[in-house]
């Protein structure tokens, strides 16, 4: 009974000390920011969501979170560094997710998207350089930094965070984006501030837009009647899926932990690595259809492999991925139906 009262009075404690910490998350809008923010507004943190809207979208979830949390939402356009700067000075951590992200993006804008990264970084930099008590800035880089070694090295899958980095060729376009998070890397560690870097390895979950295989594929099932055939691009690659909920767990127990400051860490799951074929068969048992797959080539600058090694965020946080691939994925088809599909709702693309 004792030890209960002392836990208790240690959780009471620890949401006293988190009510005075306030965190400044730049595309706060878009699928890991909004339920990163949602999260640590739950448990007292006081937050300042930042976002230009260019991907993600004002929607019916982002306004409840507004009004149930008290969550602060601005639009700021973080190349823009004057209007940076006037964000202030009084944030603990800053979490910088804002970038330009998707396939889509990547392939018909690929010098905006390394430019662009780059300058929204050093704005954010020049940011953290203000603040009068920051705690850590996170920056989210991205799995994409170890393809290069995969295609043209051989690479131990699961992958840990000590892999030498190899640039792709220069006239792909997915290498821009490589690039531009391996150079905001370098940036982080030669800012001379307390940081960390998170390379996220294909979170999924409600909420992550269209641009992402789980909801493609979700679409075309649900678009399909029993008997229809569905493609699949690169049904041969595999991966290893993080749902949403773990990730915010991991990235919060990250901010809290001291030995996490000035680390580079991936962010994911290395429960389970499966080939895109056969994850697409689960979604189709999901959606409970009886479905005929048609199989593609690989996407151009895919990587055939993609799973992370995550003993050293474990050693640190304590704490692995908990939710099952298919638990993570009938929650997300609920959702996606229920709120896309069923009345063209809107998402981010």
């Amino acid at each position: 009974m004792v030890n209960s009262y002392l836990v208790t009075g240690l959780k009471y404690l620890d949401n006293i000390i988190s009510v005075q910490k306030t965190v400044l998350i730049t595309g706060g809008a878009g699928f890991i920011g909004f339920h990163l923010g949602r999260h640590l507004a739950s448990i007292g943190y006081r937050i300042k969501i930042i976002d230009n809207y260019r991907r993600a979208v004002n929607d019916q979830e982002l306004s409840k979170l507004q009004s149930d949390w008290n969550v602060e939402i601005v639009d700021v356009d973080l190349n823009n560094s004057a209007e940076t700067l006037q964000l202030g000075d009084s944030y603990n951590y800053v979490i910088h997710l804002a970038a330009i992200i998707g396939v889509s993006h990547v392939e018909n804008q690929p010098y905006e998207v390394l430019v662009e990264n780059v300058r929204m970084l050093e704005n954010v930099i020049s940011l953290c350089r203000q603040q009068k008590n920051l705690v850590r800035l996170i920056f989210t880089s991205t799995s994409e930094v170890y393809s290069g070694t995969l295609e043209n090295h051989s690479m131990v899958v699961p992958t840990s965070e000590v892999t030498p980095l190899t640039c792709g060729p220069a006239s792909r376009p997915r290498t821009s984006y490589m690039l531009s998070k391996i150079y905001g890397e370098v940036m982080c560690v030669q800012s001379a501030l307390p940081f960390t870097v998170l390379r996220p390895h294909n979170i999924f979950g409600p909420r992550m837009g269209m641009a992402h295989v789980i909801p493609e594929q979700f679409q075309k099932i649900f678009n399909s009647k029993s008997g229809d055939t569905v493609s699949v691009n690169s049904p041969q690659h595999t991966r290893a899926f993080c749902y949403i909920s773990d990730a915010v767990t991991m990235i919060e127990k990250v901010m809290l932990k001291d030995s996490c400051t000035n680390q580079i860490l991936n962010l994911g799951s290395d429960k389970l690595e499966i080939s895109i074929y056969e994850l697409v068969k689960i979604c189709i048992r999901i959606a409970g259809r009886s479905l005929d797959i048609e199989c593609y080539e690989p996407s151009d600058g895919s990587p055939a492999r993609r799973c992370p090694d995550m003993s050293v965020m474990f050693k640190h946080i304590g704490y692995s991925a908990q939710i099952e691939l298919e638990e993570g994925l009938e929650v997300t088809w609920r959702w996606y139906t229920k709120n896309v599909f069923e009345k063209d709702g809107l998402t981010a693309i």
